[in-house]
């Protein structure tokens, strides 16, 4: 097991902060629905296509465990530990799972980073893993059945596709500024691919 350098802790911190800066941008329920449009599923995108997974993860955790603390860095100003009681409670909890996934894929699509991965990457975590378990959780905490959920969540698909598209171009630029944040991707005879 690789052990955390203060390179790593120094990214988890500053991507929590990206995510809970990205809090200030006010929510908008729609149609006065249960669960916010928010800006800060781009910043789980984010740390999943730019950190790799466990990075990623982390700094989505810590910033999940500050808003149980009670600070308030959930768009809208909301946090304490009633947030996870809600019916947003299945895309808190989603948030980690769909950056590891993003950044588990990011990994294995290796450096340099192609956008059409990325995109792909994006979509399976930050659109099919996080809208899995949001769907679950908005209808368990909001006692709907899993179909009036799901339907509920379409009005979010559109604004989520251009989060993807904005996640994966950031990244791909992350990426050529700073190629050591990934892996070189290598052919079968372990030899590293040319950029």
């Amino acid at each position: 097991m690789q052990r955390s350098t203060s390179r790593d802790l120094a990214l988890i911190a500053t991507f929590a902060a990206v995510v809970a800066a990205l809090g200030v941008i006010p929510a908008v329920y729609p149609f006065g629905g249960a669960v916010p449009i928010t800006a800060q599923s781009l910043g789980i995108m984010l740390c999943g296509s730019i950190l790799g997974a466990r990075r990623g993860a982390g700094a989505v955790l810590l910033m999940l465990a500050l808003v149980a603390l009670g600070l308030p860095l959930l768009a809208g100003g909301r946090g304490g530990l009633g947030v996870f009681a809600g019916p947003s409670v299945g895309y808190l909890v989603g948030w980690p799972v769909a950056a590891y996934v993003i950044g588990w894929l990011t990994e294995r699509g290796g450096a340099p980073y192609r956008l059409a991965w990325g995109l792909g990457a994006n979509v399976v975590g930050g659109i099919v893993v996080l809208y899995a378990l949001g769907i679950l959780g908005t209808a368990w905490r909001a006692d709907l059945s899993l179909t009036a959920a799901a339907v509920g969540s379409a009005l979010f698909l559109l604004g989520d596709v251009v989060k993807v598209v904005i996640a994966a171009v950031v990244a791909r630029g992350v990426h050529q500024a700073y190629p050591g944040l990934l892996r070189r991707r290598t052919v079968p005879d372990e030899t590293p691919v040319r950029a």
